[in-house]
């Protein structure tokens, strides 16, 4: 059987290789970060630590390229949207080397760019937030008296600005507010948009997940977000499946103008105001939750290596409903630290693993990958409060020079 090269083992990678590895596909992890739990998996056969894939792209490629002497036609899965713009870019250059689970880039970008997903679904009459694109301060300053507040500051490459501000977007209540957070992310070279705030609680946020190969959707399944981490703009820690078939014609619509092939995760949210969903992102690649899926009855990443490899396409449109994914650590340490301003009842935080779940890292059956990431979040909360001491002393320090 003929490997998979996992691009990326955090979170979404570690479901990929796990979704692979238990249908006996041996598996190759490129982890890029020291914190990829998935690199250390069971199914895990070898690993290759790799240089950051836009900060240091040709080396990146040259890594694929030299592995291709010993696994060549074996299926390239990015994982993150890192080593998905960086491949996708080379897609010519890797598929005399490679089976490929991604599309080429001008399809990419479509996904990635999102002033370029907003500007599709627009055209398409597909529901979108209000969004504007500031090309200058100028552009604000003459929109002043248009910009409904509140509102949301949102990158127009999600996972540039979440690497350097550790969050998706930023809610903005004011005029001054908004300009702090523009002048904050063109500082750090960053495009943004601004975009109309969409009311309603996380229960609102809907995942849609299909492979979809020429005209036909060969495999469908839908979710609704029960909390975030953090709370109304982060990523899900709590998913539960379920059927929302409104989401589906229009999302199929989308896909088919992109011509898009391949596994994709779109999101939307539903507008508390009137019940119409708004579509948020589209995930051109595998999503954080693709356990759920499996989970629920369907194999994605099976699926996909079965139609590359053997250019076989099965058609599974079933799911299982009312089973919940938990992003355990995240879940908990959301739920302790926002449990005043959350206001949900204890049955609430309970329901999810009191019913049929499935958790994003933990595993009896591959128990490593979560004792890296307990080791990890311990490590990371000593850093947080070290850091905390550090501040509080040299303020301290300051304040008796001043003093004196």
């Amino acid at each position: 059987m003929l490997p998979a090269i996992v691009l990326s083992a955090h979170v979404t990678g570690l479901g990929v290789i796990r979704s692979l590895g238990m249908m006996g596909v041996p598996i190759i992890a490129i982890y890029t970060s020291k914190k990829d739990m998935g690199s250390v998996s069971k199914y895990v056969k070898e690993k290759y630590y790799a240089p950051h894939p836009e900060e240091h792209e040709d080396k990146f490629i040259g890594l694929l390229l030299n592995l291709a002497k010993r696994f060549k036609g074996s299926l390239l899965i990015p994982a993150d949207d890192e080593t998905l713009t960086t491949v996708s870019r080379h897609k010519l250059l890797l598929e005399g080397n490679y089976k490929l689970a991604f599309t080429e880039s001008s399809v990419t970008q479509i996904c990635i760019n999102k002033e370029n997903t907003y500007m599709l679904a627009d055209k398409l009459g597909i529901p979108v937030p209000k969004t504007r694109v500031p090309q200058s301060f100028e552009d604000i300053l003459e929109w002043r008296n248009r910009i409904e507040f509140p509102c949301v500051v949102k990158p127009v490459y999600s996972h540039r600005y979440f690497n350097v501000f550790k969050k998706k977007l930023v809610r903005v209540d004011n005029f001054e507010q908004l300009m702090f957070h523009y002048r904050e992310a063109v500082d750090h070279g960053l495009e943004v948009l601004i975009q109309e705030l969409i009311p309603g609680d996380d229960t609102c946020g809907i995942n849609y997940c299909s492979y979809f190969c020429g005209d036909k959707f060969l495999a469908e399944f839908t979710a609704e977000k029960v909390r975030l981490a953090p709370t109304h703009f982060g990523v899900p820690r709590v998913l539960i499946s379920k059927h929302i078939p409104e989401i589906i014609s229009p999302t199929r619509k989308l896909l088919q103008a992109m011509k898009f092939c391949g596994y994709s995760c779109v999101e939307y949210k539903k507008d508390s105001r009137n019940g119409v969903y708004k579509l948020m992102d589209i995930n051109g690649r595998m999503n954080r939750s693709i356990l759920h899926s499996l989970r629920c009855g369907i194999n994605f990443p099976w699926i996909v290596y079965n139609h590359q490899v053997y250019n076989k396409l099965p058609l599974q449109n079933s799911f299982v409903s009312g089973v919940y994914w938990i992003d355990l650590f995240s879940d908990i340490i959301h739920s302790v630290k926002c449990r005043g301003t959350e206001k949900y009842n204890l049955r609430h935080y309970i329901k999810p693993y009191i019913n049929p779940c499935i958790f994003s890292i933990f595993c009896i059956k591959d128990f490593k990958p979560i004792i890296k990431r307990g080791l990890d979040v311990i490590r990371q909360e000593i850093q947080k409060i070290s850091n905390r001491i550090r501040s509080n002393v040299k303020l301290l320090l300051k304040s008796v020079s001043f003093f004196s």
